[in-house]
């Protein structure tokens, strides 16, 4: 089984930024359950991938099956 990318667009965009932004908040703050969270979804932007999208069947990327 592969798990093919299903992120892109302003999708990756959005979740790179929301990601990096709730990293530094729970570092700063000291919530580090937001800092975990915000990293999680840092890297499914970065890597194009969610496992949730592949679970409900959504895709968002641009690219044709071949």
């Amino acid at each position: 089984m592969k798990f093919a990318k299903n992120v892109g667009g302003i999708d990756k965009v959005l979740r790179l930024v929301i990601g990096a932004v709730a990293m530094g908040v729970g570092a700063y703050t000291g919530m580090w359950w937001l800092a975990g969270v915000g990293a999680i979804v840092f890297l499914t932007g970065l890597l194009g991938r969610c496992g949730l999208y592949y679970l409900i069947g959504v895709n968002t990327c641009p690219v044709e099956k071949r």
